[in-house]
């Protein structure tokens, strides 16, 4: 019997993640819209919105909006620059059909589908806060 075992080991989801956002009406917007995660929850108006990704829950809320300890923790944004990145599974069929539907509303796309020598077909995009999003497949 293993008595030196962190009880973080007893992780085994992530259940949500929070994007922390500038204009949260408009990220909204995208996720709902363009990505097609369908709403949750909210807690007042644009504080704290929740979206369906699979079984992870996004979450959305403003820069600075809740600060742990009473202090602002979630550091300056800087323009243009991603403040984290997302990947998407879906099936290998999906990935051209993810494509061509994000062309077809106008987003840019940073590297179209591609086969990767780590065996995922990829597709990579931003969001109108600029985090880089993947769409994946295992091959």
């Amino acid at each position: 019997m293993e008595t030196n075992r962190s009880p973080l080991h007893s992780i085994r989801h992530l259940d949500y993640v929070v994007l922390l956002c500038r204009d949260v009406p408009r990220m909204r917007a995208f996720y709902e819209n363009v990505m097609g995660f369908p709403f949750h929850k909210s807690l007042g108006d644009n504080f704290w919105v929740e979206l369906r990704a699979g079984s992870v829950l996004l979450t959305l809320r403003p820069r600075g909006g809740i600060q742990p300890g009473g202090k602002d923790s979630d550091g300056r944004w800087t323009e243009g620059a991603a403040s984290v990145q997302l990947a998407f599974r879906v099936a290998p069929s999906e990935v051209d059909a993810c494509h061509r539907k994000l062309v077809e509303q106008g987003i840019e796309i940073l590297e179209p589908p591609k086969d990767q020598p780590w065996q995922h077909r990829t597709l990579f995009f931003r969001d109108p806060e600029h985090n880089v999003l993947e769409i994946y497949a295992d091959l």
